[in-house]
């Protein structure tokens, strides 16, 4: 392999101009990424002074901030593990320091007079960063050596343990760079949790290659980027359907589209990246022909980056061709699986049992789950989840995303997830926008996808939802996809009821 980028950014304080900002709501904060590595080595001394070094696992439970980004560097200069946790999703209390094997678990949620002792505040570590630094005795990470823990609760939201390798993340790196050459003077935004070890590739990738990078909140990004004037916005399919109602609530008050565009993501944008679940072709389109490009990609947890459309190599309804060090099997059921020179990880920890089986096969192979297909030119087309298929009694098999972005291609709802109670066909629960619920437009949403689908396709009833589906009511994962398992839980009544709903004429 190629050089090591995280052997290299732990060993080295940059000798470029990158720097790194960490914005919100009325504050924000700008240093050289050099100063950054220097506050990030005395991060490293305070916690060797600790008692923490190689081997020992540091938790992090916080909403993104300086502090998170420094104690994940300061762990990799002394060779600790880090565990990153999502805020809301679990609580700073010994069930977590226990169950995840925790030497010290550094957490912005209040600490009650009987927190376990190993529950710091991470505010703690802004002090840290101030001290004088010590010798630090070099470290090298090897390949297969696990670096941090990242969690992915899937569908059915039990959390479960995947220990990312050095290899797997230089590797990504490497191929990832190879297509979009990020450089100085590019700027990319990241805001989705830092818990996803995927939002700290982009700080790795300033430290080494000299780009500035922002990091801010989902609660600020809309606010932050006209300011902070990324040139690359890493961003799921919510994020960019939100903001596509933005543009075109200007474009509608008469606002010419560049200006628009520059008004609410600034004035210097490359191209913007999506990623993580199924993007909306219309807004797709919308992006590229207002000028701003848009290339969506594939990868889960299990097999990081694995393809994407970039500049040179694009094409619509695809989700790209594979990233070097990975190739794209379609088994026998038609099921996407992924062979990575470098695997994330062959196995889960914190797991029940059969899980790793299901989804790690031998040879560095992952048998994701997904349906797709492969063009002639390699393109990768995601045709759905082979468990989100749904088995009718005359046999029929209807993969459910199809007509699940039919009827959100509408526009009338947020989201749309199908089921089928019964024989009497399928059931939609969909999530409505934000604001009094337009049924009328909901049932002429559903009279069209049904004109459009096969007829076993066809949708007999929608129910919808009490509120739009978020992630702080748990039924959309932190990426923004809904959770189907969740979905019926809630709305079990209504969906096995043949009278509840809006019923298909």
């Amino acid at each position: 392999m190629t050089e090591s980028i995280i052997n290299r950014i732990i060993a080295a304080r940059p000798d470029h101009d990158g720097a790194i900002t960490v914005t919100g709501l009325g504050h924000r904060t700008t240093m050289p990424l050099a100063e950054f590595h220097d506050r990030a080595k005395a991060v490293a001394c305070a916690l060797r002074r600790r008692g923490i070094g190689a081997g020992d696992r540091i938790g992090i439970l916080s909403a993104n901030r300086l502090e998170w980004v420094l104690l994940d560097l300061a762990a990799l200069m002394i060779k600790a593990q880090t565990a990153g946790f999502e805020p809301g999703k679990f609580s700073p209390d010994s069930d977590l320091i226990e169950r995840y094997e925790l030497d010290v678990l550094y957490t912005d949620a209040p600490l009650s007079d009987d927190a376990p002792s190993r529950a710091m505040p991470i505010s703690t570590i802004a002090g840290d960063a101030e001290e004088a630094t010590a010798a630090l005795d070099p470290v090298e990470w090897g390949a297969t050596e696990c670096t941090t823990v990242k969690f992915t609760s899937g569908s059915t939201g039990a959390p479960k343990g995947l220990e990312a390798t050095v290899g797997s993340i230089d590797s990504s790196l490497h191929a990832v760079q190879s297509l979009f050459d990020h450089r100085p003077g590019d700027d990319i935004l990241t805001f989705l949790p830092l818990s996803l070890l995927q939002q700290r590739y982009w700080l790795y990738s300033a430290l080494y290659w000299g780009h500035d990078i922002t990091i801010t909140t989902y609660q600020s990004v809309f606010a932050v980027m006209p300011t902070v004037r990324p040139t690359v916005v890493m961003g799921v399919p919510a994020f960019f359907d939100t903001a596509k109602r933005h543009l075109e609530s200007s474009l509608a008050d008469g606002v010419e589209p560049a200006k628009a565009a520059a008004e609410l993501f600034g004035d210097r944008i490359r191209y913007l990246w999506t990623g993580s679940a199924p993007a909306d072709p219309t807004t797709l389109r919308f992006y590229n022909e207002a000028g701003l490009p848009i290339y969506e990609g594939y990868g889960l947890n299990e097999t990081c980056i694995t393809t994407k459309n970039h500049p040179g190599a694009h094409r619509e309804g695809s989700v790209g061709r594979p990233l070097p060090g990975k190739e794209i099997v379609i088994d026998d059921e038609g099921v996407v699986c992924v062979r990575s020179d470098h695997p994330v990880n062959t196995a889960y920890t914190y797991a029940a049992p059969g899980d790793s089986e299901r989804m790690f096969k031998p040879g560095g192979v992952v048998r994701t789950g997904d349906l797709g297909r492969l063009d002639e030119d390699g393109f990768l087309y995601i045709l759905g989840r082979a468990d989100d298929v749904i088995v009718l009694d005359n046999a029929k098999k209807i993969i459910v995303r199809p007509v699940e972005t039919r009827f959100r291609d509408t526009g009338a709802v947020a989201e749309c997830v199908l089921y089928c109670p019964s024989p009497a066909g399928l059931v939609a629960v969909v999530s409505p926008h934000p604001g009094p619920v337009d049924t009328t437009a909901i049932a002429q949403a559903l009279a069209t996808v049904n004109a459009a689908s096969e007829p076993d396709e066809r949708i007999c009833r929608v129910i919808v939802a009490d509120e739009p589906f978020t992630v702080d009511n748990g039924l959309l994962t932190s990426q923004f996809k809904p959770i189907r398992k969740r979905i019926a839980d809630r709305y079990r009544d209504r969906i096995d009821d043949p009278k509840a709903g809006i019923h298909a004429h």
